[in-house]
């Protein structure tokens, strides 16, 4: 007889139409705050930006062609570690494609990935060679979207990293390369460490590795580390409460956004609405579909406590030995590759794009993406 707890269920996207209409109700009752004059970004996300996205999210968004274009896909659930976990198995039409996990961060969600499925799956159909496709798992964050609220302490990256070579193991891929964006590009190195004898390779968009307090560090430090330091510490100045909200009191604000979907848009947009580069800013839908995620699982609170969990975590003592390869984009924090060395030992790979892909480069930019992942592990699988 099967082991119940590992079974691997169906699973299809079926909002309650009654759900949809009490966000509409919702959204419709929004209390607007207050706003200083020509306030700008300075004091956080604008309320001209938050009513204009309630609003499209009110009359003009379509929930259920989103849900019908995740639902193309074949998704499964499955309990791990006392967690379900949810996730998309995409299967190439090549019978021989190489397994590839694909893991997104916060506030996104799968929907990150879903430009990248078509030129990673089937790259001949993308003027790419066939040889290069992939057959791809993408699954939600445990205590993010589908995969429903976590249901203890301690899921953060490693425990998540546990957790995907356990799912990788049920799906039977023996050896896999893993990507990600966001914590996604945390997961994907150390589901490398945890997981090393069947982890082929590892492609982020970043690399967060960081300054140890040693000021011997800067010496002689490259033009290009500069100016990403220069970047991070601008970003610590002026967007890193977030996260330390996330880290110290995710809770508190966890009220707000289950009660709120005006607060949570609010709260998710501010690193959505950053993004934005020029003729590239993040569109509307996108940013909604992420949104709304949060909104119909109720996951806005349990989401954020994975920086709890990691603030809280030990860090990994060693570097990883797992092949690694970054592709960054214009408009991101992609790493300091001093700092990136130190902390992963075979960084075999680092390529920087002037194309304004930003911290969402499977969505704006995914041919370009696309490509880089198949140039990466046709050397790793």
């Amino acid at each position: 007889m099967p082991d119940v707890g590992q079974q691997i269920r169906p699973f299809r996207i079926e909002v309650p139409q009654a759900e949809l209409e009490d966000l509409s109700e919702r959204l419709a009752r929004a209390r607007w705050t207050d706003e200083l004059p020509g306030a700008g970004l300075d004091y956080g996300v604008p309320v001209t930006d938050v009513r204009r996205l309630a609003e499209y999210w009110r009359t003009g968004y379509d929930w259920r062609a989103w849900e019908a274009r995740l639902n193309e896909y074949d998704q499964f659930t499955t309990d791990i570690d006392g967690q379900n976990i949810h996730f998309l198995q995409v299967r190439s039409p090549r019978p021989d494609a190489y397994p590839l996990i694909l893991t997104h961060g916060w506030p996104g969600s799968v929907v990150e990935y879903l430009d990248v499925i078509g030129p990673l799956t089937d790259p001949e159909r993308h003027g790419a060679d066939p040889a290069d496709a992939f057959h791809l798992v993408v699954p939600s964050l445990p205590g993010f979207g589908f995969s429903g609220p976590a249901t203890d302490r301690g899921w953060g990256t490693v425990r998540t990293a546990e957790a995907w070579a356990e799912l990788m193991r049920r799906l039977g891929y023996d050896r896999y390369g893993a990507v990600g964006n966001d914590a996604g590009s945390m997961v994907s190195p150390e589901l490398g460490r945890v997981d090393a004898e069947h982890v082929s390779g590892v492609h982020v968009t970043q690399i967060f590795s960081f300054p140890s307090g040693d000021p011997t560090e800067f010496n002689d430090m490259s033009a290009e580390d500069a100016a990403q330091l220069q970047k991070l510490q601008w970003f610590y100045d002026n967007k890193f409460s977030f996260a330390q909200v996330h880290a110290q009191q995710p809770q508190t604000l966890a009220h707000a956004l289950a009660d709120s979907p005006v607060g949570l848009l609010g709260w998710n947009a501010q690193l959505f609405l950053s993004d934005a580069m020029g003729d590239k800013a993040l569109d509307d839908e996108f940013i909604v579909t992420n949104v709304a995620i949060y909104w119909l699982t109720n996951t806005g609170g349990s989401s954020i406590r994975y920086y709890y969990e990691d603030a809280h975590a030990k860090p990994s003592a060693e570097p990883t030995s797992v092949p690694i390869g970054l592709a960054t984009f214009a408009g991101d924090f992609g790493g300091i590759r001093r700092f990136a060395e130190r902390d992963h030992k075979n960084l075999v790979q680092w390529h920087t794009y002037d194309a304004p892909g930003g911290h969402y480069a499977a969505h704006l930019e995914p041919d370009i993406l696309a490509a880089d992942i198949r140039r990466f592990f046709s050397q790793y699988r």
